[in-house]
């Protein structure tokens, strides 16, 4: 699987083979088929690994702590693994083989939009907004970090990733401070209209 994650993450799925695989892992062809039964097992199970990695750290971050130091530290978890498992990450930012396999960034952002949420409803409730718009800003948030991971694996490494973390984290705390209890009320600020 290691292996097999190094190939993935340099090549990405499609033209990745299971012939090169094998033949870095030291192993017959048929070895790979047995134990995955495919390319697509291979890679299922390789995206499976760093997922529950991934989940594991930032669900860890927030599990105690004030709301911004939740928020701080989920941020910095996810830095930490994109700077730590370079590999990985590649692996869960490339291309997908199928959408039955809808792996990849996606699901990233899916499970952990689902876990922030769950911490975004208690809070938002505890201070009297809506819990059923929590959703909405956890996965803004999540997604916000996502791309910020993949703009640092890029191209970003100037920057530490403990750095980057508080700069998202600034970013996204000062919006949820300010948050209007209804953005669309009276009083909300909002774009001006343009004419024509």
């Amino acid at each position: 699987m290691e292996i097999g994650r190094s190939v993935f993450a340099a090549k990405g799925y499609e033209a990745t083979s299971i012939e090169e695989v094998a033949q870095q892992a030291g192993v017959s062809k048929p070895i790979v088929y047995e134990h995955f039964g495919a390319k697509e097992g291979l890679y299922a199970a390789i995206v499976d690994r760093e997922l529950e990695d991934l989940v594991a750290r930032v669900s860890s971050s927030i599990a105690q702590g004030t709301p911004r130091q939740r928020f701080e530290d989920a941020v910095l978890a996810f830095m930490a693994y994109v700077k730590e498992e370079p590999a990985g990450f590649a692996v869960l930012t490339r291309d997908s083989p199928t959408a039955a396999a809808r792996r990849g960034l996606t699901r990233v952002i899916d499970d952990l939009a689902h876990r922030v949420g769950d911490v975004f409803r208690s809070e938002f409730e505890r201070a009297g907004y809506p819990s059923k718009v929590a959703p909405i800003y956890a996965n803004a948030l999540v997604g916000m970090v996502t791309q910020v991971g993949h703009w640092w694996a890029a191209e970003g490494k100037s920057f530490s990733t403990e750095n980057v973390a508080r700069h998202v984290a600034a970013l996204g705390w000062m919006g949820l401070r300010h948050l209007p209890k209804d953005p669309a009320a009276p009083g909300a600020k909002r774009e001006p209209k343009r004419r024509g």
